[in-house]
This record gives C-alpha cells, structure tokens and sequence, in this order.
C-alpha cells in the first residue's frame, strides 16, 4: 500500500493507529452488552462486521480513506475481545481460566504463522486489475464473516443452555462457578471496581505493554525487509518464525501459571525478557539469523497476556468483571495508537529504527516491573477445582 499509494510511514502509522479511537471508545459497553445480553449475539456480529470492513479497505485510495475504513473498523471490532474473555469466565474455572485464555489468544501467533507467508504470496499478484495488497485485504475479511455467522449457530451463552452436555454436568458446572465466585470474587459497584488499585495497576501494566506489543506487531515486516532486504515472500516466511515461538511460549505460560495458580510473574517474565530483546535490536544487526532471534524473544514477551487476562475476573463478580475488562482493555488499548504512530515518525525523522527501539526497550521494563505492584489474588487452590 505505501509503494502503491505513495504513503509515508507517518501517514502509515496514523492510518494503523487511529483505529483504536472508535475502538477505545466503545470496549465499556461492548463488554457490557456481552454480560447482560448475549455473548453469542455480540461475538457474531462483530465478526461479521469486521469482515465486511477490512474487504471494503480494498478500495482505499487516499490518507483521508485510510483513516476513515480504520476508524469504522475500530468500532467494529471493539467488543470483540472484550467479550471473549467475559465469556470465558462463564464457562471455566480460575485453575483453569489462563489455560482457556491462552488457548484462545494462541489462534493470535498462529495467524501470523499461516497468514505471513500466505500474505507476502498474495501481495506478489495481481488479478483484475487489482494491486496484491487489495486482494490481501478482500481474502483476509472473509474467514471472520465465515466464522462469524457459525459462531451464531455454535456457542452457548451459558452452561445451562449448552445442550451438548448432560444435565448432571451443566448441572455441576454451574454450582462449581457460582461457588467460586461467592468464594473468590469481590461483589462491588461497577464504578468502585473500575478505580480499585488491582485494575487499575493491571490497566497501567497494560498500557505500557501494549505500546511495545503493537509497535512490534504492526512495524515487524517493514523493519525486517529495510533491514535484511529480502522480497515480501521470504520476509512473510522468516516473519512467521517469531510467531511460531510466541504460539508455543502462550500455551505454556497459560498452563504453568493455572498450575501455580500465580499470575503475577507469569506476567512479569516475558514481558522482562522481551525488552532484552528489543535492547539487542536497538544496533540492528546485520545478521539475519541474530535478528529473527532477536525478533523471536522480543515477540515471546506477548505470552503474558493470557495470564494478565485472568486477573479481572478472579479478582470481581460478573458484571464488576466485564466492565474491568472492557476499562482495561480500552485504556490499554490507547497506545495501539500512540505506539506504531510514533515510532513512524521517529524513524521518519531520524532515518533509522533505533531510536524507536530504545523507546520499546523502555516501555517493556516498566510494564514488566509495573504488574508487579498488582495484589495478589487469593483464590481457589487447584486441588479444590478438580
């Protein structure tokens, strides 16, 4: 598209960002909606939805275009994510909520490590007229509109309407989550729980990992063709590798931690241990064996946020949690804007990516030394959920 269109990497980075405007704006009542009403309905939709939009970024044009499908797209999609991990909390235990959460975000890496090398073959045709980068994003929204109306038809809002297991399990399910959450949760005002010092400290965590956490993502194929110099199909093929790490580094941190039943330093680590690596790419090394590793331990940093993600919902009662999560994902979720903005312009200005590295460097130690300041969760032991 920058080739194509004649963008600059600052008009690049407002386009990526301001995407998560509308999307900040609405995470609150997105997960609201999903608590109160219907997770089924939400989820369907929005995917339905975001699919249609991200086909219709094809016709994108002007800066003024690319703004305007990112800043309906962000609203589109707001609930999403949100919604997801309310509905989790429906249906699995705190022993076992960061292992179903990881098993959730894992399908994140895993969509890099087929959709990579699927994107730079696809950025290379040309079919009716159509430059690749638009057909990359015609083929990309179908799957979400796909999954989306089967999502209407599949999920169950609730055990007790999942007709696919036996009434003694519904039955068991349901007595076991509501005995924890009597248990474990803090029943307390929405407004109370919003400002309460565990959400806001995992809110402010968040934000910090957050900006390394979409820098990277959104700016990790153009520092690796400018770096290396390779074609866009080797760069989407070596670009999977990091994800191939982080899908593995995911599921393992989400198990570990249910099995410690410990979120804290199963927060902490990763996101500790991929400043180290943003701190080896700030001299950009010229070997690309150094730099996928490097890019590889920068990118596992992003195994914590299953394990983040269980916080809120262990720590308060239902509808405390969904407005929590939608808080925290919506604060978080500013610097998606703030992050892959300024480090185009940082390295518009100074004709390098090191500087922008250096600022990530920075941003990934204070969030991992940050999450350490979130009170510890009493809750249930593993022995007592199984």
């Amino acid at each position: 598209m920058k080739r194509d269109l004649g963008f600059s990497d600052s008009v690049t980075g407002l386009g990526l960002g301001v995407f998560f405007i509308s999307y900040v704006a609405l995470q609150i009542p997105g997960a609201m909606l999903v608590e109160r009403w219907s997770a089924r309905g939400m989820i369907s939709t929005t995917m339905i939805v975001w699919g249609t939009l991200t086909a219709l970024t094809a016709l994108v044009h002007t800066p003024a275009q690319l703004y305007a499908a990112r800043l309906v797209l962000g609203a589109a999609e707001a609930s999403f994510f949100p919604g997801v991990i309310v509905y989790l909390s429906h249906w699995f235990l705190q022993a076992d909520r960061a292992k179903a959460t990881s098993n959730f975000m894992s399908a994140i890496p895993l969509s890099f490590v087929i959709g990579s090398p699927l994107a730079g073959l696809i950025l290379g045709q040309s079919w009716f007229s159509l430059a690749g980068w638009r057909w990359l994003f015609i083929l990309e929204g179908m799957p979400a509109i796909a999954l989306g109306t089967i999502a209407y038809f599949y999920l169950t809002d609730l055990p007790k309407e999942a007709k696919w297991l036996t009434a003694q399990q519904r039955d068991w399910l349901e007595s076991s989550l509501a005995e924890e959450r009597q248990t474990s949760t803090q029943a307390m005002p929405v407004l109370k729980a919003l400002s309460s010092r565990t959400i806001l400290v995992v809110a402010a965590a968040y934000v910090f990992n957050n900006f390394t956490y979409y820098s990277l993502l959104f700016w990790l194929p153009s520092m690796m063709k400018r770096l290396t110099g390779f074609s866009d199909v080797r760069v989407g093929a070596l670009g999977a590798l990091p994800y191939v790490g982080l899908f593995l580094a995911m599921l393992a941190n989400g198990w570990h931690s249910d099995r410690q039943l410990e979120r804290r330093w199963h927060t902490a680590v990763p996101v500790l241990l991929s400043a180290a690596g943003f701190l080896g790419l700030v001299i950009q090394p010229r070997s690309v064996s150094v730099l996928l590793l490097l890019f590889t331990i920068a990118t596992i940093g992003n195994s914590y946020l299953p394990v983040l993600w269980a916080m809120p919902t262990e720590y308060l009662s239902k509808s405390a949690a969904a407005a929590a999560v939608g808080m925290i994902n919506a604060i978080g979720s500013i610097p998606g804007f703030a992050g892959p903005y300024l480090f185009g312009y940082l390295s518009t200005k100074s004709g390098s990516f090191g500087i922008g590295l250096t600022v990530l460097t920075v941003t990934a130690l204070a969030g991992g030394l940050v999450v350490l300041y979130v009170p510890k969760i009493q809750g249930v032991t593993t022995q007592d959920c199984h």
